[in-house]
């Protein structure tokens, strides 16, 4: 996927860079939650509408942002591929893990790439969703520790 070229006098060329990517890991993460609505417990229904419905809304006021600062926002993908076939409860968990720690490292570049107070406080909040909705999933698979040192590091 390519992104955008930035108009004249639009953000920094890096920002945007790390702005895109993190909307087209936004866009994937969208569609994922898709594959683990179908194949997840009824009893996760609840925490897998919620991460959908955040991720939605991250995606709109990311595309938001790209386009008032004059980019065009990547578009969606048709399809994406899955790192493991989801057949079951535990894949499909296992693969909102992966969806959360995907978005937490682009969120994370985000912040290290900006200077801008309301683009880094998005992305800290973006990132620390990520952070703790990675860890509620790894508590489901009983991973040992939940959590991670340092959210978002590659």
């Amino acid at each position: 996927m390519t992104a955008a070229a930035p108009r004249p006098g639009s953000p920094d060329a890096t920002i945007v860079a790390a702005l895109q990517a993190a909307l087209a890991t936004e866009h994937a993460a969208v569609w994922a939650y898709g594959v683990v609505a179908a194949f997840a417990a009824d009893r996760r229904d609840a925490a897998v509408a919620e991460a959908t419905a955040t991720h939605r809304s991250r995606r709109d006021a990311t595309e938001r942002l790209l386009s008032d600062a004059g980019v065009d926002p990547v578009p969606a993908e048709p399809g994406y591929r899955v790192p493991v076939p989801v057949t079951d409860p535990v894949s499909a968990v296992q693969l909102a893990v992966t969806v959360e720690t995907d978005t937490a490292q682009v969120w994370r570049a985000v912040i290290e790439r900006s200077s801008a107070t309301g683009v880094r406080s998005a992305a800290l909040e973006a990132l620390t969703g990520a952070a703790v909705r990675a860890t509620r999933w790894r508590a489901v698979l009983e991973d040992t520790p939940p959590t991670v040192p340092f959210p978002g590091r590659p």
